[in-house]
């Protein structure tokens, strides 16, 4: 495999070594787990809202999108990789389309960006 093809697709850039002395380390690794705790909130908000008003069953999609966005946080606080970050951006994507799609639906007078 080429260098470039290695780089952009399979390369792991980060892994969490506890106790290796690094203050960074320690740091990126809990904000991460603390990150993706975040995430699966915002996913049980939205499966609330759906559950109470039943306006939307994209919202049972969108709540599953930022599950898995909480998952790849947790991936990502123990190794950080090529596959990962393009996993994390093709689920950001469709976080934002979803928001974007549920929000002019069924709330088009909200202000909340």
């Amino acid at each position: 495999m080429s260098e470039t093809l290695e780089v952009i697709f399979v390369r792991t850039w980060w892994r969490y070594t506890p106790g290796d002395g690094q203050w960074f380390t320690a740091i990126y690794h809990w904000f991460n787990i603390a990150e993706g705790c975040v995430w699966i909130l915002c996913a049980g908000l939205v499966l609330r809202r759906f559950l109470i008003h039943r306006k939307s069953a994209a919202e049972i999609y969108y709540a599953i999108a930022f599950l898995t966005f909480a998952i790849t946080d947790f991936a990502e606080a123990w190794e950080q990789s090529s596959w990962l970050i393009w996993l994390k951006l093709l689920n950001l994507i469709v976080l934002f389309q979803l928001r974007r799609t549920i929000m002019s639906w069924y709330f088009p007078t909200a202000k909340l960006y």
